[in-house]
């Protein structure tokens, strides 16, 4: 008896889903697109001029976005049991001469490359070089 009563609900609701315009219509010929009332959207055309001042405030808002920028200075692998053999004082030599330029990465891409300093008792790095922006965007995938 509850089975029947639900059997009934369901098809209440499914009568009243039906599309209202001629009552022939069934989904399967409105996601087929054959239906008669489909339509095109019609839009109204965006004024050039209108679009500036929102895009300058819009621009504005993404100014205060924070990015995290770090260098690397090289890299290197190793076994587990030689990292687990790691103590203070221990040397770990990386793959780059001194004096070689290091990596600039924003958000962990690419940015550019260069020169380590030291300002201040703080190190910091002097930019020599930006990659192009056509690499720049294949890095970004």
């Amino acid at each position: 008896m509850a089975d029947e009563s639900l059997d009934d609900a369901w098809a209440s609701a499914l009568e009243e889903a039906k599309p209202k315009s001629g009552g022939e219509e069934d989904w399967d010929s409105l996601a087929a697109g054959n239906g008669s009332g489909s339509r095109s959207a019609n839009f109204s055309e965006l004024d050039s001029g209108a679009a500036a001042p929102a895009a300058s405030h819009n621009l504005d808002f993404l100014l205060d976005i924070p990015l995290e920028i770090s260098v690397e200075l090289g890299r290197t692998s190793m076994i587990i049991d030689k990292m687990l053999q790691l103590s203070q004082g221990s040397v770990v030599e990386l793959d780059k001469a001194a004096g070689e330029p290091v990596e600039i990465y924003v958000n962990r891409k690419l940015l550019g490359k260069g020169e380590v300093i030291v300002v201040n008792d703080r190190f910091g790095v002097r930019i020599t070089e930006i990659i192009s922006q056509a690499d720049r965007i294949k890095n970004i995938g």
